[in-house]
């Protein structure tokens, strides 16, 4: 699995984004977040900041006065799954799986959930953020004055963006079994391994995920509005689905792993039957050869042309394979 981000040697450059709860889209100096965070009370909004540097930093402690341990935890990354209560405000962690360079990679995003806004950071570019954020501009009507509303579509936007790389995984799966059922070798085995390895470390971050989600429905909603509650339960259903999936494909990578072991099985058998086949035909072979071969007066006398005794010896090495021939076909051995 691929690293969380913020440890990748990746230069990326500041990028905020402030979208209103009518979907306007202000211009992003300091003043003028500053202006909606003092008014967000009336209007709400809710600023993207990607791939943040020391100003950000210094605007999120200053300006918004966010407690320096979450600033910390932004900087820092490589976090775990999780929601803080803090007064006036929730500092959430939640990751996202995105599959990339035919692998799954893990991005990191924390969110501050107020009373009427939300601030999103992460240092990787976000999609299904960028998608929303356009969603919100055309189509104004469904945040309009509603900041609980917009809070709820930014995580449960998140969230569902693991389901297709669930997907893509469960197709990994089913086409790996097909190759090893074909033909098995190491590449596949080192395959299963990584993807073993991969679906553990995702199902830990799924499980505590949901520990978060669950926070969020006992604790973090009277933040907003008390109704959202029932949205909140249907992303905790999402994130179960999606812990259960894991837990499917956890199980699948063990059967594709006995698969292997069966296919490399039996393709031994076969291999060590053949050659004992070959072995048990030349056993006679060999005695007979080693009998005529044997000087003794009685043979010497008897077979006294060495056309005949050739001839004699070819036709016994012949009946004596074509009779085990016939007791292996019998039998089921070949």
């Amino acid at each position: 699995m691929g690293a969380p981000a913020g440890r990748s040697g990746t230069l990326c450059i500041a990028l905020r984004t402030l979208v209103t709860t009518e979907g306007h889209t202000p211009s992003i100096r300091v003043e003028d977040i500053t202006r909606c965070f003092n008014a967000a009370h009336e209007d709400g909004f809710w600023l993207d900041i990607e791939a943040p540097d020391q100003a950000d930093f210094d605007l999120l402690e200053k300006t918004f006065k966010f407690h320096p341990l979450t600033i910390e935890d932004i900087q820092h990354q490589d976090q775990r799954p999780k929601v803080d209560e803090y007064q006036g405000y929730n500092f959430t962690v939640l990751f996202v799986a995105v599959w990339e360079n035919d692998d799954v990679a893990l991005r990191e995003h924390h969110l501050y959930v107020g009373p009427h806004y939300l601030i999103t950071v992460h240092i990787e570019p976000s999609q299904q953020l960028k998608e929303l954020q356009d969603r919100i501009r055309k189509s104004p009507e469904l945040t309009k004055g509603q900041p609980g509303f917009l809070t709820y579509m930014a995580i449960d936007t998140l969230v569902d963006a693991t389901f297709p790389v669930l997907d893509k995984l469960d197709d990994e799966v089913d086409e790996l079994e097909d190759q090893i059922t074909a033909k098995a070798n190491n590449e596949q085995l080192n395959r299963i391994y990584h993807l073993k390895h991969t679906v553990t470390e995702l199902r830990r971050f799924l499980g505590a995920q949901r520990d978060v989600f669950q926070a969020l429905i006992t604790h973090g909603i009277h933040l907003q509005q008390a109704d959202m509650t029932l949205y909140y339960r249907d992303v905790y259903d999402h994130i179960v689905r999606q812990y259960e999936t894991v837990d499917s494909l956890r199980d699948l990578l063990t059967g594709a792993m006995d698969v292997y072991l069966s296919t490399v099985s039996n393709r031994l058998n076969e291999t060590t039957k053949a050659l004992t086949v070959v072995a048990s035909l030349f056993l006679p072979l060999t005695f007979l050869t080693g009998f005529y071969g044997m000087n003794f007066a009685y043979l010497v006398s008897v077979l006294e042309s060495p056309y005949e005794a050739f001839a004699i010896g070819v036709f016994t090495m012949v009946v004596a394979t074509l009779i085990q021939l016939w007791l292996f076909r019998r039998r089921g051995w070949i």
